[in-house]
């Protein structure tokens, strides 16, 4: 209910009702005085006597029904005036509707045009003049030396004359700010508007002239001190403004975004935020087919590797906000999973959820977990992925990376998941590390996994999503670099012309959901490798001085500490044994390859388990360089110690899944068996 008295809202609101039933009330008469004189206003006496009061109580529910009681008049819009008009056309018809079939009175369709002219101008025209004093006020109070500390920062618009109206507006109304804004000028996206203006602001020119824009202002005495974006841009372009500014001397700042909320008690003033570094280097985001990824989520359940990782969170946010019949957060880190379903907890309170803390390499507690859960998706994002530390550890990565990844496939493939998506990286592709070779072995053995249940018609997918640097993921180049630049540098950068490719971790979330979906939808090709569109790669020294520029800091000094062991220059998407296939999918495409041989992949699993129980790692890095297609060790193969003869292990191994019966293998002895197809 809408208060209309006994405070002063209500008060307020009370008086302007009054004030509108008045024009109603006299709207008819001071029509038909228009039409004839007051002389003539005797020749409709009867009109006026019955039509004033049928007329006020028809306008009075229209008014009610189009929400003009509740409008507040300072911030009358576009939107109001439109209210007014079908609020009083709809009123003006019923009355000579009313008038004419209940009451046999005939009002000259004349008398009936000028009075909906008269009100609507009466109406429209006591809001109009009440937003004029409010925004002349505003802007006289933001503008006094009362109401500020300093001069108005001059500003210059970038975007398109509808953003740059709104910016224009919160401008003239900074009274409690601590800062108040004079925009200059406005450059426009396109060259349609150029020579017009918005709000009395001019629009000097298109953003190609932004450079010969500046150096005019700049002569004439009224160089901006701020560059704001208003409209959305990212990329390219906008690091093609951002360098513009940087040549000017001049900060470049972007409003909000529509998504981005201001925290409850702010001072009421302009939110200019600076540029960051992730508007810098990502490109338009695909647009996300978001019925397909409901479609593909709603009512099932799902379980999630990992879930406490930055690409597993974000899976479970999305994930969640799909209405899934029932999330799993399965993750090894007590920390992360605690945090996360907290969250989760919080954000989506009705979701029926489980947090299981579990290692994946540990196969039986594996299996009682999916028996009980029966997922019908599950998105394995658990994985090893620091290069140097996967490298000097390369058994601790085999035994997550790939039997880690082994056990999971085949507990989903046993409860009869849907599908089984495994997330890769782009560092599996020619891999010159052992986390990179660990993740093409895994992206092998579902691939194998896959093109057996079409020829078996088993009913799980097994689909790898392969994409490559998240920005804020852990380990990645950018929290880095902002933790040294509040240490005050150096910045370190591995070479110079190291490249890698960059996406927000909300949208290679966004897409491995769309990937599953449209595979799923159009037959799911078996034993293609999805490869998400990440653009194009960004080196890493730009990024570094990009930051550093954003930072406001000119003497951070960059130092070049060389490639870390298995570091690569460039990163790639599709290796040479692969063939780029549009997949049909926005922003997926697919790597089509010749799969490597079940026997061999059963070989490789057996040798590597044997290495791992070892603990030889000589012999795992020899044993990768032998099964991996196209692995090349950071350190030549030949330095290596040679593998020795590894005696069988009787029971199960540290590696092997514990539910896993001894049986002869195919190589003679007994020992753990490894086979894809076991069924």
């Amino acid at each position: 209910m809408y208060p209309l008295a006994f405070t002063p809202a209500g008060a307020k609101r009370l008086l302007q009702f009054a004030h509108d039933g008045v024009f109603i009330v006299l709207s008819l008469p001071l029509a038909l005085i228009l039409l004839a004189g007051f002389e003539g206003l005797r020749d409709f006496e009867q009109l006026v006597t019955v039509g004033v009061p049928v007329f006020t109580v028809i306008a009075v529910a229209f008014y009610i029904h189009f929400g003009l009681h509740r409008s507040l008049w300072r911030f009358t819009s576009v939107a109001d005036l439109q209210a007014i008009v079908g609020s009083v056309a709809c009123s003006v018809l019923a009355f000579a509707v009313l008038m004419h079939l209940g009451v046999g009175l005939e009002v000259p369709p004349s008398a009936l045009f000028i009075q909906f002219l008269c009100l609507v101008a009466l109406l429209a025209g006591s809001r109009c003049v009440r937003r004029v004093i409010r925004d002349n006020m505003a802007g006289g109070l933001a503008g006094s030396r009362f109401a500020r500390k300093a001069d108005p920062m001059p500003l210059l618009l970038v975007g398109s004359p509808q953003s740059a109206e709104l910016t224009i507006r919160a401008c003239r109304h900074q009274q409690a700010a601590e800062t108040s804004y004079q925009v200059i000028g406005i450059v426009d996206l396109a060259d349609g508007d150029v020579g017009r203006g918005v709000m009395n602001v001019p629009i000097l020119g298109s953003i190609a002239c932004l450079p010969q824009i500046l150096q005019s202002l700049e002569r004439k005495g009224q160089r901006p001190q701020r560059i704001v974006l208003t409209s959305q841009m990212q990329g390219q372009p906008l690091r093609e403004l951002q360098t513009v500014a940087e040549r000017a001397k001049i900060i470049l700042c972007r409003l909000p975004k529509p998504t981005e909320f201001r925290e409850a008690g702010g001072d009421g003033g302009l939110d200019l935020r600076p540029i960051a570094v992730e508007d810098l280097l990502t490109r338009p985001q695909v647009k996300l087919e978001r019925q397909a990824i409901e479609g593909l989520i709603e009512h099932r359940r799902v379980l999630v590797t990992g879930a406490g990782g930055s690409i597993g969170s974000e899976l479970c946010r999305q994930i969640a906000s799909c209405n899934p019949a029932q999330l799993v957060l399965l993750d090894q880190c007590e920390y992360n999973l605690y945090a996360i379903d907290m969250e989760m907890a919080k954000t989506f309170p009705q979701l029926d959820r489980h947090a299981i803390l579990l290692d994946i390499r540990d196969g039986a507690a594996l299996e009682r977990t999916f028996h009980d859960a029966r997922p019908d998706l599950v998105f394995h994002t658990a994985a090893l992925k620091h290069v140097p530390l996967v490298e000097h550890n390369p058994i601790e990565g085999v035994l997550t990376n790939v039997f880690g990844t082994r056990n999971v496939a085949q507990a989903a493939r046993r409860v009869g998941a849907i599908a089984f998506v495994q997330v890769s990286t782009d560092k599996a592709v020619s891999p010159t590390n052992v986390m990179g070779a660990t993740k093409r072995l895994a992206e092998c053995y579902c691939q194998a996994l896959d093109l057996a249940g079409r020829d078996s018609g088993g009913s799980t997918y097994f689909k790898t999503v392969r994409f490559g640097n998240v920005m804020g993921s852990s380990g990645s180049v950018i929290p880095l670099f902002q933790q040294q630049l509040r240490e005050g540098g150096p910045i370190t950068v591995t070479h110079r012309e190291i490249t890698r490719y960059f996406m927000t971790i909300r949208e290679a979330s966004g897409l491995v959901l769309q990937a599953l979906a449209g595979g799923l939808r159009r037959g799911a090709h078996r034993g293609e490798i999805y490869v998400l569109d990440m653009g194009t790669p960004v080196r890493i020294l730009d990024v570094a001085r990009q930051m550093i520029r954003l930072s406001g800091l000119s003497d951070v000094p960059i130092r070049f500490v060389g490639l870390r062991p298995g570091e690569k220059l460039y990163e790639e998407l599709f290796d040479d044994r692969e063939e780029r296939v549009e997949s049909g999918i926005a922003g997926v495409l697919m790597a089509h390859s010749t799969p490597l041989a079940t026997a061999t992949i059963e070989d490789a699993l057996e040798d590597l388990e044997l290495a791992c129980a070892a603990a030889d790692k000589a012999a795992v890095i020899r044993l990768l360089a032998r099964y991996v297609p196209g692995y090349t060790p950071s350190a030549p193969v030949s330095a290596l110690a040679p593998v020795v003869p590894l005696a069988r292990v009787n029971g199960e191994s540290h590696a092997a899944a514990s539910h896993r019966p001894q049986r002869h293998n195919r190589r003679g002895g007994r020992g753990p068996v490894v086979r894809v197809l076991d069924a």
